[in-house]
């Protein structure tokens, strides 16, 4: 017999709403890697993340800011030049993303198999 759940099997104190883990979301991850070397520019994000279009780069590069995993500075240039790079708290997700990467690399063909045979159960 299997065990009942529990009601209080999660602590109701727990900010989980409030989770800054960005690498499950479409292009937080790919950003990240991107700023693995140092910091970019608008445009050279958009070489590698090029169907992401400009609005939702721009919103995930502020959400990743929000959550202190990168920073954005202006430079007072004419014209004006803005570089992103990780913080320290951003360079924490690497490893994170490279098992998930590599997890993916394992069992993506099994993933895609279960979403095909799910698509033609009845």
């Amino acid at each position: 017999m299997r065990q009942s759940l529990r009601a209080d099997m999660f602590d109701p104190a727990c900010p989980s709403r409030l989770s800054p883990v960005r690498i499950g979301d479409k292009w937080g991850g790919m950003i990240i890697l991107c700023l693995e070397g140092g910091p970019r520019r608008f445009s050279e994000l958009r070489v590698p993340l090029r169907r992401v279009t400009a609005k939702v780069l721009t919103e995930s590069l502020r959400a990743l800011e929000r959550d202190g995993l990168i920073t954005r500075t202006a430079y007072d240039e004419n014209p004006p030049r803005v570089e992103y790079a990780l913080t320290p708290l951003g360079r924490t997700m690497l490893e994170p993303i490279a098992w998930c990467r590599e997890w993916a690399r394992d069992h993506l063909p099994q993933v895609v198999a279960a979403r095909e045979a799910y698509e033609v159960t009845p």
